[in-house]
């Protein structure tokens, strides 16, 4: 049997990503959020919901431009701060020594050590209470090689993304469990 815990803000996984944009004096900042996901296959797009309150919700409907920036493990503790720094107090890129490079598509900054960067141009937002989430068209994905298979597509395992879960807490990827739109065929 299960049992009732409530209505809460709780899905699994979430992702750990930073979000890129610049403020009103053209300073690259950076934020991390979990709450998003690919909203759309054509156009490609992807949502990410923030409070208002963050120096980066400015910078977004300013700006009408961000950046999801995906980090590997080995970047957990510059992910972490991301999130708890405020881009109005400190340069969080002087802070973690990590690189901010300017897009050539979009108005936003993108990191240059992680290895998945998707420049966005803001399509919509939508005031849902706390939050707003905005919806970015995907313009353009930049890879590192070293996560692309020969087809040039990224390979979970080797880009080793952070999963955050609700109770505030960071993960690794697990195993693969099976191929999708082929185990289901097993039964």
């Amino acid at each position: 049997m299960k049992k009732s815990i409530g209505a809460k803000s709780l899905a699994y996984p979430t992702p750990a990503w930073i979000v890129g944009s610049y403020d009103m004096f053209g300073n690259a900042n950076a934020m991390t959020a979990a709450w998003g996901g690919i909203c759309c296959s054509e156009p490609p797009c992807i949502s990410v919901s923030m409070r208002k309150a963050t120096y980066t919700y400015a910078n977004i409907m300013e700006k009408e431009a961000f950046t999801i920036n995906i980090p590997s493990e080995k970047y957990v503790k510059e992910t972490d701060y991301f999130g708890m720094a405020s881009g109005k107090d400190v340069d969080k890129f002087e802070k973690t020594g990590l690189t901010a490079v300017k897009s050539d598509l979009v108005y936003a900054p993108y990191i240059e050590e992680f290895p998945i960067v998707l420049e966005c141009k803001l399509v919509h937002s939508f005031e849902l209470g706390l939050h707003t989430q905005f919806i970015g068209e995907i313009i353009d994905i930049k890879a590192d090689e070293s996560v692309l298979d020969k087809k040039g597509n990224p390979v979970i395992k080797k880009l080793k993304p952070i999963i955050y879960s609700p109770e505030r807490n960071y993960y690794g990827v697990g195993e693969l469990l099976g191929k999708a739109f082929s185990i289901g065929m097993e039964k």
